[in-house]
């Protein structure tokens, strides 16, 4: 699933993917929007705190908030291995808008959130 989650969120507009002390992280323009931790496997990626509780409801054991004032701020854990497709890229798609400025962020309805 790491290879989704890398192919899909440096598909999006002016995505990087740059080391984040022993993490991987995928930016738009310097701010992350989600990192990857190779040790845990788990993602976390910056979300609403709309879109937080909107991905906590589908399962909680695999997304839910950071336990501490970061998860506060919208970051939000996932184990995206035992996770859909098309959640990760709803996910992606959604952490990438929150830090996005606002002539790169996609429409709802993004035709890249259906690729594969």
């Amino acid at each position: 699933m790491l290879d989704i989650l890398r192919t899909f969120s440096l598909s999006l507009p002016e995505t990087s993917e740059e080391p984040h002390f022993e993490k991987t992280s995928f930016r738009v323009r310097k701010k992350i929007f989600v990192t990857y931790d190779f040790d845990t496997r788990f993602a976390c990626f910056k979300l609403s705190e709309k879109d937080q509780d909107l991905f906590s409801l589908f399962d909680s054991s695999l997304v839910f908030p950071v336990p501490n004032k970061w998860g506060k701020q919208g970051w939000t854990l996932a184990k995206i291995e035992a996770l859909d497709q098309g959640v990760i890229q709803d996910i992606i798609c959604a952490a990438y808008n929150q830090v996005a400025p606002e002539k790169l962020k996609l429409p709802p309805s993004s035709p890249n959130s259906s690729e594969t």
